[in-house]
């Protein structure tokens, strides 16, 4: 009787409220796993939340794809080809940047050497570097374009050498206002590595076959991947669509792919909490199960963007495990708009094999150590890192007195013929006070073709490099527009701004730190790779300077070994103490030049391997 009055005293305040507001209201009850939504105006009553989890330890798989929805999408605000909401209103002018894909961080670099052990090359990217920091990208004025490309230039020695060398940076600008951006509505598949390695420390290597460290909690690989999905869950939205496969040696399918609304996320979050490892590492098992659950219907609805995220440690040991054959899938889904992203776990975390997969359109991918970290990756970076904007950028130089020497900062492994420069993939990025866009840059080292004479000075000076740029933007609509841009001063140093500047010293750190990997890890290869006839190549000299690191990915290959990565102890040999000195002399400097303490943190780096033993 009582239950039945507290009934009545709702069903007549809501009456009230209808007639006072014109709106309709919502009351939600939750009783054992139950939702009574009440709701007057746009929606029915809703019964029970699905618990949807079809996964057991033992491997069984309940046959449960037919449950599937792709019904019951709420309304959304009405939104333009680029998911920005157009009747949104803006409290504030600053506008997104945009940055490449591919490598977002460069924290399995960090944390490799802060645990004494020796990273490998691909650790560190110039674009996971730059992902790192904010730049000026030399934009001067509004433009009504969504991608709108700024050029700064630079004239800068290389600290080792000397000489003197010819930059110019492509600043990536946006018409978006940071307050007017929103995402479109998701389907997510989340792609689960829980193979056996997944059940070594943070900060150990599974198959080193020891236990050298754990993390100060003593939680596993796995556990913190378990937080890190329902942190990843967190960020979806009611009309969000859900999916979850697992792999060890085969793939499991953990939940079908449901809207938030309709499911018991807190069931769910339980039931991914207990998840434990098990077996080998069948990637193409695991992403090619979730692959199958985007129906056709999910894939030609223009409401919502497709991507699959893939949780792992990146050490695939069955089914398909060339790199060549793995990217495969994650091509063939990009040309059907299912985007991917990867997110490594763990020091071991083998990132030769996801710069691989990430060389593709639409991908990303981010390294994480603890549930911490992903959670600021989460809240910061999420709605950004599941919306490609612009598509198949590429610029080409005209010049007859410069070529493009070397790119850095790009998602695509294609070399440039000296006057192209290509770009996979642009995704939104956040602006900070100073109007800065985070990895706001692509950084290119121009080559003077001229020959010496006189009057090159005056060429330099006087030559106009006219670039033209063409993307493609979500829709496939093409866009194109052109500059000219011009040396300041061809015979001293100068830097535009503060960008370039930044862009330079850390691109000059990479080729520095990747030169050192590569020399140490051949000095105690025992492959029969001519190591020896090769190590001198990656010592950087007073003569060449800090060059750019040249290799095959065969040679790397050859260098790094099979995809099961075990650790190799820390060391530095006395020829780098040196290097590693004077370049810190030198960062120390740009830092109050550009006048960002966040470049302290790659100076406790360098601090770290001029004092190991």
């Amino acid at each position: 009787m009582k239950k039945k009055k507290i009934i009545l005293r709702i069903v007549v305040i809501i009456i009230i409220l209808c007639i006072l507001g014109g709106g309709c209201a919502v009351i939600l009850l939750r009783n054992n796993g139950t939702l009574n939504q009440l709701v007057l105006g746009k929606r029915s009553i809703k019964g029970k939340l699905k618990d949807d989890w079809g996964y057991e330890v033992s491997g069984y798989e309940s046959d449960i794809l037919n449950n599937i929805s792709a019904s019951g999408t709420s309304d959304m605000l009405k939104s333009n080809s680029f998911g920005i909401a157009n009747d949104s209103v803006s409290t504030s002018e600053s506008t997104l940047g945009f940055s490449v894909g591919g490598s977002k961080n460069i924290n399995n670099f960090r944390e490799n050497i802060k645990n004494n052990y020796l990273p490998i090359s691909t650790d560190i990217t110039y674009n996971g570097l730059f992902y790192d920091y904010y730049f000026d990208t030399g934009k001067s004025e509004k433009s009504e374009e969504l991608f709108s490309p700024s050029y700064s230039t630079a004239v800068s020695k290389d600290p080792i050498s000397g000489i003197e060398e010819y930059y110019m940076t492509v600043g990536l600008n946006s018409n978006i206002k940071e307050s007017d951006f929103q995402r479109k509505k998701l389907n997510i598949v989340v792609v689960m590595d829980i193979s056996g390695s997944m059940s070594s420390g943070f900060y150990e290597y599974y198959y080193d076959g020891k236990t050298n460290n754990t993390n100060e909690d003593g939680k596993s690989k796995m556990q913190i991947a378990n937080e890190s999905l329902n942190l990843l869950i967190d960020e979806l939205k009611p009309d969000d669509r859900l999916g979850i496969v697992l792999f060890d040696d085969e793939g499991y399918l953990a939940k079908p792919i449901n809207l938030i609304e309709e499911t018991d996320v807190e069931k769910i979050k339980e039931h991914i909490l207990e998840i434990e490892p098990q077996g080998g590492t069948n990637f193409e098992a695991g992403y090619t199960k979730g692959t199958e659950l985007f129906s056709d219907e999910m894939l030609n609805n223009e409401e919502y963007e497709n991507r699959i995220i893939v949780i792992t440690d990146a050490m695939p040991n069955l089914g398909k495990t060339s790199k060549q054959g793995l990217t495969e899938y994650v091509e063939k889904n990009a040309k059907d708009k299912i985007y991917t992203t990867f997110i490594g776990v763990g020091v071991d975390f083998n990132t030769e094999v996801i710069e691989c997969l990430s060389d593709v359109k639409g991908a990303n991918y981010y390294s994480v150590h603890s549930s911490e970290e992903f959670k600021k990756i989460m809240s910061e970076d999420f709605d950004y890192m599941v919306t490609p904007l612009v598509f198949d950028l590429e610029l080409k130089l005209e010049s007859d007195l410069f070529e493009i020497a070397n790119i850095y900062g790009t998602d695509t492994k294609e070399v440039a013929d000296g006057t192209i420069m290509k770009v996979n993939t642009l995704f939104p990025s956040s602006s900070n006070s100073s109007g800065e866009a985070k990895g706001g840059i692509i950084l290119l080292k121009l080559k003077c073709i001229s020959t010496c004479g006189t009057g090159l000075k005056e060429e330099i000076e006087g030559e106009k490099l006219k670039l033209s740029v063409s993307y493609k933007d979500r829709n496939g609509k093409q866009y194109s527009n052109s500059q000219e841009v011009q040396f300041k001063n061809a015979d001293s140093e100068y830097y535009d701004n503060t960008g370039i500047r930044k862009g330079i010293v850390l691109t000059r750190y990479v080729n520095l730190m990747k030169n050192w990997i590569l020399y140490e890890r051949m000095q105690s290869s025992k492959n029969e790779y001519d190591l020896e006839h090769n190590r001198s190549d990656f010592l950087i000299t007073d003569v060449k300077g800090i060059s750019d690191c040249i290799y095959t990915k065969e040679e790397v290959f050859k260098i790094l070994g099979e995809n099961e990565r075990t650790s190799d102890k820390l060391h530095v040999s006395e020829e780098y103490k040196k290097i590693f000195k004077t370049f810190e002399g030198y960062m120390k400097s740009e830092i109050e030049e550009v006048r960002d303490l966040e470049l302290e943190q790659e100076v406790e780096i360098l601090d770290l391997l001029v004092m190991s033993k």
